[in-house]
């Protein structure tokens, strides 16, 4: 008769263990991307990146223009200082195009990099307080850069359609079908690179400060502002500073499928390098993954 009840006891237990709507539990694979979880707190997700877009230019005097007016200055000034003033050469690119093409790219990259990076410091109240999964952070801050990609990505259109009409030798090919893959590997590497660094600006504030000038200077080191052929020709003997940078097959193919024109002319060299960017996207990322995964299980003892 005892035995019965305590069978029944440990079936009731079982039952109620299986009825919890969220297990927590210590041990869990360090590549787990909670990709399950993530879609349950699908709507935690969209208030999230709804927040960060609406409050980034909330209480400004231009508000959502200053999307525009960045890249617009940014591109502005390059062609002022790099193009008229250096004599930097553009590949036969239009100068506001060339610019704007890779600063559009560019601060995609640099933006999630640098907010990915300081997740745990930025976000320390609220993970404190209550439970999600962690990851939804991340995202929500890639996801948010895509938007204000996009829009970026209408100037430069904008600007494109406008020296099309100018007659200006623009050569579109399929190379454009590429974007997609190209936005995706970008969100892969600068959310995987963030991922590795946050752990450490939760210990080491100072890396912050680091971060910013770093990205700063890595900017010069991508075609951004010299395009691959001149760094390939004329500056050949720093060549390999923007040969190893994973950014650069990105933005020598994004200019290639819309304008034809640059050292990715030699689609053999194009495949390369894009194969190199996207392994390092990959591996990248999935180490990213881990040490979040990591982190995150005893980082309230460190912020």
């Amino acid at each position: 008769m005892v035995e019965q009840i305590d069978q029944k006891r440990e079936v009731a237990a079982h039952r109620v263990e299986d009825n919890w709507d969220d297990i927590i539990t210590p041990k869990k694979p360090v590549f787990d991307l909670k990709l399950r979880e993530v879609w349950r707190y699908r709507d935690l997700l969209y208030l999230i990146v709804k927040r960060d877009f609406i409050a980034l230019y909330k209480q400004t005097i231009l508000g959502p223009l200053w999307f525009f007016i960045q890249p617009l200055l940014m591109s502005l000034m390059f062609t002022v200082v790099f193009g008229n003033i250096a004599g930097i050469a553009t590949d036969g690119i239009p100068k506001m195009l060339f610019y704007l093409s890779g600063f559009t790219i560019w601060s995609y990259f640099a933006e999630v990099f640098k907010k990915t990076a300081t997740t745990f410091k930025d976000n320390q109240n609220l993970f404190g307080k209550v439970y999600f999964p962690r990851v939804i952070a991340p995202i929500s801050i890639t996801l948010t850069n895509v938007l204000r990609f996009f829009i970026q990505l209408s100037l430069f259109l904008g600007f494109y359609f406008y020296f099309l009409t100018k007659g200006v030798d623009l050569q579109p090919n399929s190379y454009i079908a590429l974007t997609p893959i190209l936005m995706l590997l970008l969100a892969m590497m600068s959310m995987g690179l963030g991922l590795m660094v946050t752990s450490l600006t939760t210990k080491y504030r100072d890396l912050v400060f680091l971060l910013q000038f770093g990205v700063q200077m890595a900017m010069y080191a991508t075609p951004v502002i010299i395009p691959l052929s001149e760094w390939l020709v004329k500056f050949s003997s720093y060549k390999w500073i923007t040969l190893i940078n994973p950014v650069t097959p990105i933005i020598e193919t994004f200019r290639f499928g819309f304008i034809g024109k640059g050292a990715f002319q030699d689609t053999d060299l194009l495949w390369q390098f894009m194969g190199y960017s996207s392994i390092f996207s990959v591996v990248v990322f999935l180490l990213g993954i881990a040490i979040f995964n990591r982190t995150e299980k005893n980082f309230m003892d460190t912020v």
